[in-house]
């Protein structure tokens, strides 16, 4: 009963995100919400100019319909033991889908593809991140309390946190983890559906995880809608894609992946499964210092990374199935230093 509840979830979500894309594009469409393409970037992207952008909120809409349903439906039958740790980690993705919309809108505005300046950007995420730890430290439903046992990859659980120096770090430290992974996600999607595949198999390791390590079925069920949204998605967002999810689905995806590792109580486990986000921001960060450095000098031929791998000569779905299948590696050695194997 309980495998076709959360395998219901997964379904529903993806139906429902196939659907709503299906009337949403032709919306976007006729609004001319479509993505500028910037003169830095691979000449031959050129011709994805105008594809309809914002597409995100299909899967965000999807996934609010369905958790509208089956999040009364899982308590009334007993399958969620944490519904408050569910709430808060959704709020703190539609907090940061908020900050994308009005990114995107901004966009639209300017007629060119720059939104809100960096430092706006970061101080919305910043204060959205510092709601987030305080709500969940406070409600006790991620770990972060002088008590409670910290989850570190491959060292088994440590109670660190009852050192208040040790604390304060922890907390800086989350906050950065929070901020830095949902721009990562944000960074990853350049290319026609590699976010949304990266992220789908992020959505299954938490299903994972949570399936055979754990009892928090809240986890379970918003790996199940992520992973069906990711992959209805995809089914006009895979090369040629026909939509761009915008910074409305990216920091949307980036809330939700960050989210679920600490409501499993174990967030620095997002730096194995969330390593390919990770590699693409270390390559911009990398770049933008070489190039400082050397006046003028390139480490890579374009970054984030995936732009170098396609002027290496790499096709866009080239690119999409190596990430994938690296986020595989990536996610398996997670799950054992989560302890599975």
């Amino acid at each position: 009963m309980k495998g076709l509840f959360y395998g219901g979830t997964l379904f529903a979500t993806f139906l429902l995100t196939v659907l709503i894309s299906r009337f949403l594009i032709p919306y976007l469409k006729s609004k001319k919400m479509g993505q500028k393409i910037l003169e830095i970037g691979p000449r031959w992207h050129k011709n994805k100019e105008g594809t309809p952008t914002m597409g995100g909120l299909s899967f965000v809409f999807a996934s609010f319909l369905v958790l509208l349903v089956v999040v009364p439906l899982g308590y009334a039958l007993d399958f969620l033991s944490d519904i408050k740790g569910l709430l808060l980690v959704y709020g703190y993705a539609l907090l940061n889908c908020l900050i994308g919309v009005i990114d995107d809108r901004t966009k639209f505005k300017k007629g060119k593809n720059e939104g809100l300046t960096p430092p706006q950007k970061y101080f919305l995420q910043l204060f959205v991140a510092c709601l987030f730890l305080f709500v969940g430290i406070y409600l006790n439903v991620i770990p972060g309390g002088a008590n409670d046992a910290l989850y570190i990859p491959f060292f088994g659980y440590r109670y660190w946190l009852s050192n208040t120096g040790f604390r304060i770090f922890y907390y800086a430290l989350c906050l950065v983890l929070l901020t830095g992974m949902v721009n990562a996600v944000n960074l990853t999607d350049g290319i026609d559906g590699l976010a949304s595949s990266v992220t789908l198999v992020v959505g299954l390791f938490y299903a994972i995880l949570c399936a055979f390590l754990m009892e928090n079925n809240s986890v379970l069920l918003l790996s199940a809608a992520l992973t069906g949204g990711c992959a209805g998605f995809l089914v006009y967002n895979f090369y040629p894609a026909r939509v761009f999810m915008g910074d409305t689905g990216s920091l949307f995806l980036g809330g939700l992946v960050v989210g679920l590792a600490f409501l499993a109580k174990n967030p620095f486990v997002v730096l194995f499964c969330g390593l390919i986000y990770i590699l693409e921001t270390l390559s911009v960060i990398l770049q933008v210092g070489y190039f400082k450095l050397t006046h003028g000098k390139r480490l890579f031929k374009m970054s984030p990374i995936h732009h170098h791998f396609e002027k290496c000569g790499w096709s866009e779905v080239k690119i999409v199935s190596v990430f994938s299948a690296l986020t595989v590696l990536f996610a398996f050695a997670g799950l054992c230093g989560s302890g599975l194997f």
